[in-house]
């Protein structure tokens, strides 16, 4: 394998680099983001991760750079349904349509608590490759739980953080909107805003998605700069993609489906690994058909859908 601190230092890089780019310069001065500017930013995003994902196959071959290029499907789709939950947050606290920078600290301490979830995870299946196991019937349970259980709504109310800074006294939460600040002063005392509260809860939340999300591409490798860096390429864009599928969830009628299946096929992949080694190719080509499948049948039902509602 080729000088793996040079790819760590290309990977550190480019994200440094988009990020400046990104918030630094065409997002210096807060702003409501439209549709189409989301919409762009999150091509963005896509090519810069297809582009690492070009470097790497130049660089380091073509198995590590399917083996990213899986591992960012897998996290992009799955990924969607954070997005879902953002907007349910959002709309439980009565924020409005959040400007640039309000998920951009979200997704940047989903991306240092992934980050450690992905190195213990890695440290204990190279320790205990029993563990390989449970991650895989777990995969599959959570899979048949997200196409046959009722659905789960994720109650603020019940989270333990925000009812801890609910009733601790040495940082008071006010009602009050700071023009999106975290902290203010009142009456001279620091307190806190509920924009604080949302991004607690959101990340509070998110590491139940990466309970899920990171079991799955460590079906793919355990190689942990694959790991992350495909894990943190897909979250980075996640903010664009955020202004674009707000408005639209409706649309992903049959996603739900489509990542159980995924879900129940990485984690049979983990069960038999050390009976039958899938390849890399074949994973890949499955969860692309299987998410592809899935976004076409809901435009299908879409389309039945307004077409039923037009005759009525």
């Amino acid at each position: 394998m080729p000088d793996s601190l040079t790819l760590w230092l290309i990977f550190i890089a480019v994200v440094v680099f988009m990020l400046a780019l990104d918030l630094g310069v065409f997002h210096k001065n807060p702003h409501k983001i439209s549709v189409k500017e989301a919409a762009i930013w999150s091509c963005v995003w896509i090519g810069v991760s297809l582009l690492f994902n070009l470097g790497l196959y130049f660089y380091a071959g073509s198995e590590l750079a399917l083996k990213f290029l899986a591992g960012y499907l897998i996290e992009k789709s799955l990924s969607v349904d954070n997005i879902f939950v953002f907007v349910m947050l959002f709309s439980y606290f009565s924020v409005s349509p959040p400007q640039a920078r309000h998920p951009f600290w979200g997704i940047i301490g989903a991306v240092v608590m992934r980050g450690l979830l992905i190195v213990a995870g890695v440290a204990l299946i190279n320790q205990f490759h029993w563990i390989i196991y449970l991650f895989g019937i777990f995969l599959i349970f959570t899979g048949y739980k997200m196409a046959f259980g009722k659905e789960d709504s994720v109650d603020p109310n019940k989270n333990p953080v925000l009812t801890f800074l609910e009733n601790q006294k040495w940082l008071p939460v006010v009602n009050i909107f700071e023009e999106g600040k975290f902290f203010a002063r009142h009456n001279g005392q620091w307190v806190a805003t509920p924009m604080f509260v949302v991004l607690i809860v959101v990340e509070t939340t998110d590491v139940m998605f990466a309970l899920d999300s990171i079991p799955a591409i460590l079906s793919i490798t355990t190689d942990t700069f694959i790991v992350l860096s495909s894990n943190i390429f897909a979250i980075l864009g996640l903010r664009a993609l955020y202004f674009v599928l707000a408005g639209i969830m409706d649309i992903f009628h049959y996603l739900k489906y489509g990542l159980a299946i995924i879900l129940s096929f990485v984690g049979l992949k983990m069960l038999i690994s050390d009976i039958f080694h899938i390849p890399v190719g074949w994973a890949l080509a499955v969860i692309g058909v299987i998410l592809l499948a899935s976004i076409l049948l809901s435009l299908h039902h879409n389309k039945n859908a307004k077409a039923a509602n037009l005759q009525s």
